[in-house]
């Protein structure tokens, strides 16, 4: 199994997970918050083109995830899924609902070489899931967006093998920075988006020998920067903070290897 992202940031957010046994290849899509012509035109940096893919996942409906996942996933007829709560968020007249797979919180998807896992997380949306990804040998962990991780997100995660993880802001950037009091009140609060602090407290709650991976993702621009990102979350690792990999917004990361 490996994976890339093509985005993560508030820009817009999409990664892609691909897993292979024998002749068979299955690809699945993590949100598509750009255009079509833009998440094409990222497909192709990747390798893939539209038609490579199996499914879509759609973690919540936010601008910056769910993107051009409704008129992609028709024009390439790719299924689509998603929690009961994101559909009704997003759904549109002219939709083909045969394409849509209801996805719930603690009810696993089989989809061809993968499965997925997906599970409830605290944010200020109508009914957001982040997911395990699965070949059967080895194990993903994608978490972003969520204000807090309580037991309920922490145990999905434990025995991961790879994890992509949110580590928004610097608390302190935050209260110094630019947005007005009412964005970082719905940033640092529970449903808004993890800081440095509680994402290593997350990692470190998820650590353990097998765990070769780590991804920092969805920082922000202007609250956060690469360098703090890396000193908190190698603290947790108890590794050099040039172990840590940190998403770029604009271009995610390429390939990594699973296991």
């Amino acid at each position: 199994m490996r994976f890339c992202s093509l985005g993560s940031g508030s820009g817009g957010n999409a990664t892609l997970v691909e897993a292979s046994q024998g002749i068979t290849t299955t690809r699945v899509l993590v949100d598509a918050g750009f255009s079509e012509r833009e998440l094409t035109r990222r497909l192709a940096r990747a390798g893939c083109a539209p038609a490579d893919i199996d499914a879509l996942f759609i973690t919540h409906e936010h601008g910056d995830h769910v993107g051009c996942a409704l008129s992609f996933a028709q024009r390439h007829r790719i299924r689509l899924v998603t929690s009961r709560g994101t559909w009704r968020a997003i759904a549109k007249d002219g939709f083909d609902t045969a394409l849509l797979l209801p996805a719930r919180s603690g009810e696993q998807i089989a989809l061809g070489d993968l499965a997925l896992q997906p599970f409830a997380v605290p944010h200020d949306a109508q009914e957001p899931l982040q997911l395990t990804v699965s070949d059967g040998r080895a194990k993903l962990g994608i978490v972003t967006d969520l204000g807090c991780a309580p037991d309920s997100v922490a145990v999905p995660l434990q025995g991961c093998h790879a994890l992509v993880l949110e580590s928004n802001h610097d608390v302190a950037m935050l209260r110094a920075g630019p947005y007005p009091p009412m964005l970082q009140r719905r940033i640092l609060g529970t449903h808004g988006h993890l800081c440095n602090e509680d994402a290593a407290a997350l990692l470190s709650r998820c650590r353990h020998d097998a765990l070769g991976i780590v991804v920092a993702a969805h920082l922000s621009e202007k609250n956060n920067s690469p360098a703090l990102v890396r000193e908190a979350l190698s603290k947790a690792l108890d590794c050099s903070p040039g172990d840590i990999r940190v998403a770029d917004p604009g271009l995610g990361f390429d390939w990594l290897q699973v296991g």
